[in-house]
């Protein structure tokens, strides 16, 4: 018989910034789940790992033997943490080899990557989860209480804005990111816009301003403003940058107005409304992430956060994209998720 209660052996596939200072961590704090082993391409991260997590070397693998995991009863979950165009394919090893999933935002770089990767987690019986931290944020989760509750009435307006002053490294790269700051800081603008509407969008139209820095952001764009239209006629105004800070998230409704500033950070958030201060005791929100995941897997239960849902961000996304090239409004089927199709004749 299953044990309900069994604290679940995860390993971070991955181990850049995000999985160093923010996921091994938080492992260190969950009650539901564990630091169960690592995958890395990187010999001097494997000795460091195993020495800093007494980590058995049974536990240790490489991206070349990976699938040798699935031999393994330690691991329960694989946490995909790579950068964005790598994750379908480890995902996919990940299912094949009878693991649970969890991978990072975005999903994938395309609809079709996620549907394999929905498929293959379907096929072999597994969960697939994606990192959406901020489900389980406090103030995050206040916004999305007052939106469902009507407690300033109903909203009518979302305001979100996700940005950085400098970015480097992989993120640059189209091959590898899939795109700039919308894949990687839009998506928290989207992603709120979905959490407090509880809908996904019908709609989407979208705007690059010239870079500032053509020769860096040669290859990704630098900045997006995008405006979301949902059922029931509200909108949500979006801008993401990778030059300009900004963290920022407003609900405007007929009878009042909530706001998070800053919005989406790991730590630090703060929120009030029309009325008055939000006040939340500060949470681990990777720890609480997993632990809701680990949660559901014991208990046979779908995914607080599901591969479905990330599957729908990524089609969104790809809308933008659209609507970044044509300069037309792009319209979202709402029940057939797979069709995105231009809008003829819209200005």
């Amino acid at each position: 018989m299953k044990d309900k209660n069994k604290r679940l052996g995860v390993a971070l596939l991955g181990l850049g910034k995000y999985a160093t200072d923010q996921l091994a961590p938080a492992l260190q704090e969950t009650t539901g789940c564990y630091l169960a082993g690592i995958v890395t391409g990187s010999p001097h991260k494997a000795t460091a790992w195993k020495e800093k997590y007494d980590l058995p070397p049974q536990n240790i693998y490489s991206y070349d033997n990976f699938d040798n995991i699935r031999s393994n009863p330690d691991i329960d979950i694989v946490y995909v943490v790579t950068p964005n165009a790598l994750h379908a394919d480890f995902v996919i090893r990940a299912a094949k080899a009878g693991k649970h999933v969890i991978c990072e935002k975005p999903m994938a770089v395309s609809v079709e990557e996620a549907d394999r990767m929905i498929d293959a987690c379907m096929g072999a019986g597994v969960s697939l989860s994606v990192g959406y931290r901020l489900h389980f944020e406090p103030y995050n989760r206040q916004m999305m209480k007052l939106a469902a509750t009507h407690k300033y009435g109903y909203v009518q307006k979302i305001v979100a804005k996700d940005g950085v002053s400098d970015m480097d490294g992989w993120r640059l790269n189209k091959q590898l990111a899939g795109g700039g700051a919308l894949m990687d800081l839009g998506i928290y603008c989207l992603q709120a816009a979905n959490y407090i509407s509880n809908k996904q969008p019908i709609a989407v139209t979208a705007e690059q301003p010239p870079a500032t820095n053509p020769a860096k952001f040669h290859e990704v764009e630098e900045s997006v403003y995008f405006r979301l239209e949902y059922p029931g006629g509200f909108t949500a105004e979006c801008h993401c940058s990778y030059t300009k800070e900004m963290n920022y998230l407003r609900a405007d409704a007929n009878n009042g107005w909530f706001e998070l500033e800053p919005a989406f950070g790991y730590a630090g958030i703060k929120g009030k409304t029309s009325f008055g201060k939000m006040n939340f005791d500060a949470v681990n929100q990777q720890a609480l992430e997993m632990d809701s995941i680990a949660a559901a897997i014991n208990k046979d239960r779908a995914s607080p956060v599901p591969g479905e849902m990330g599957r729908e961000d990524v089609q969104v996304l790809m809308a933008i994209y659209e609507a970044l090239e044509s300069g037309k409004r792009v319209l979202l089927d709402p029940v057939i998720r797979g069709s995105a199709t231009v809008e003829t004749g819209a200005e």
